[in-house]
This record gives structure tokens, C-alpha cells and sequence, in this order.
């Protein structure tokens, strides 16, 4: 037995399997997509082979991976658990209905299902930004059970994203009161000024706070709020105009940084 195990991550719909040994850190991976299995050491090449089997679908190419620069180098090393890029949009919320869905009938729709939508509309926005340069991480979680919805890394800087489901309904922001309809109004403004603080203690970097409201019918903001840009759900991806800020080599070494799960138990 070669005591090595093959994990599957999905990315963007792409699919990868990393080879990985008993301690969890990964020695290869198999790119389905570039039909190319990626060595990092010859030493266990046979090793590998034989725990793909299974999978490899065709002729492969086999060899070390492109010239990987050290930001790829630091994801390889994560242990699979402490790897936050797979995570999906509202991921906390999908394990929490998933472990306990609720009652099949009730008066009133589940509010986990409705912030569910709201931060799988913004995450797909985000993920789209992909492409550009730029680099999204979902559900980021914070000690004491809180998290960042989302946090945008890329030439413009790191902006912490929190979203909020406001389907069909006006929403009033009076910095840090932000009232959805005729609900009470809620001091919204100052858990996501403080997220953002969070994250930039963690990363040792500016992290910009950013309300993102989904679907509301009219946004009224009586003043610029303190240090937070408020969007919605359709324009969110002008922040991908935002430029001029960080390095591409900045934003690979934060975003290596931001996916170890490890960065965020002490914030």
C-alpha cells in the first residue's frame, strides 16, 4: 500500500485531484482539463500513478507542473481541511440547512434560505471577476462563529463583502442604521466595518468593507457611510475596475495567504 489518498476540488466548475500523503500534504495533481498529471517529486511517481488509476481517462502527459511560483507553492502545501478556495458561496449556510433543514411547512420562508440566494447571487458575480486578475474567497470564518461572506483580493485591493438579501424591498442606509422596508432599522454598517478590520488585522493589509444588497427596488443613502462602499448584486463586479493598488505578485502571496484557514483563528 502506498498510504497515499486522492482528493477531488472543484473550482469554477473545473475539477482537480490532488494526490496527497498521510499528513495531508499534496506531492501531485491531475488536471482533467489539460490531461496532465503534475508531479512535484519523480520520487513517488509509480506511487501516484497507481492511486490515479482509477480516474485517468486517456492518454496523459506526466511531469513537473509549469514553473510554479511561490504563491502556488504555499496552496499545494495546505492541508486539504485548512484549503478555504473550495468553498463555495454561502457555504456555511448550505452545511447548516444541509444538517438541519428545518420544517417542511411553515408560515413564513426560512431567512437561511433567503441569505443563502443573496450570497450565491453576489459569489457568482465575484467569481466571474476570475479572469481579470482578481481572486474570491467564500465564507471565510471568523473565531466566535461569524465569517466574511466574501473577500475579494485582486489589483484594486481587498474588499470584505457582506451580503444582504433585499428582494423587492427599498432599503434606507443611514450610516450605521440600515433599514430594510418597515423593519426596525439595524446598526448593519458597524458588523461590516468590523469584519473588515478582522480581516486586515489577519492579513496585515487594508481591507475595504462593502455592503452588497441583492435585488432591492430603490437604495436611499442619506450620507457616503464611513469607509464602506454600498452596491447591489448587478454593479458588483465594478469593482474590478477599481485598479492600481496592488501588484500581481501582491495579490497572489495575499490570496496563498487568505485561503489557509490557519490566518483566521487568532482575528
Amino acid at each position: 500500500m502506498s498510504g497515499l489518498r486522492v482528493v477531488p476540488t472543484w473550482r469554477h466548475g473545473q475539477e482537480r485531484l490532488y494526490v496527497c500523503l498521510t499528513d495531508g500534504r499534496n506531492i501531485a495533481w491531475y488536471d482533467r482539463e489539460a490531461s496532465r498529471v503534475n508531479l512535484l517529486s519523480e520520487d513517488r511517481r509509480q506511487d501516484v500513478l497507481d492511486a490515479l488509476g482509477p480516474f485517468l481517462t486517456g492518454p496523459v502527459a506526466i511531469g513537473p507542473p509549469p514553473v510554479p511560483t511561490p504563491a502556488e507553492l504555499a496552496r499545494l502545501s495546505l492541508h486539504p481541511d485548512d484549503d478555504l478556495a473550495p468553498n463555495r458561496p454561502g457555504e456555511a449556510l448550505q452545511i447548516a440547512l444541509d444538517r438541519d433543514p428545518g420544517p417542511a411547512r411553515r408560515l413564513r420562508p426560512d431567512p437561511r434560505r433567503r441569505a443563502l440566494a443573496a450570497e450565491q447571487a453576489v459569489g457568482e458575480a465575484l467569481d466571474r471577476l476570475d479572469g481579470a486578475g482578481w481572486h474570491t474567497l467564500h465564507s471565510v470564518p471568523l473565531p466566535g462563529g461569524d465569517r466574511v461572506h466574501h473577500l475579494l483580493i485582486g489589483p484594486g485591493g481587498l474588499f470584505a463583502v457582506h451580503t444582504l438579501y433585499a428582494r423587492k424591498q427599498r432599503v434606507t442606509v443611514a450610516d450605521p442604521m440600515v433599514t430594510l422596508g418597515r423593519r426596525e432599522p439595524r446598526p448593519l454598517l458597524r458588523r461590516v466595518r468590523a469584519d473588515a478590520d478582522r480581516a486586515s488585522y489577519a492579513l496585515t493589509a487594508e481591507v475595504h468593507p462593502v455592503l452588497a444588497l441583492v435585488g432591492p427596488t430603490d437604495v436611499q443613502v442619506t450620507a457616503p457611510p464611513r469607509e464602506a462602499r454600498i452596491v447591489t448584486d448587478t454593479d458588483v463586479e465594478a469593482l474590478a475596475r477599481l485598479g492600481g493598488v496592488l501588484k500581481p505578485a501582491d495579490v497572489e502571496a495575499l490570496h496563498a495567504m487568505a485561503r489557509d484557514r490557519q490566518t483566521w483563528v487568532r482575528v
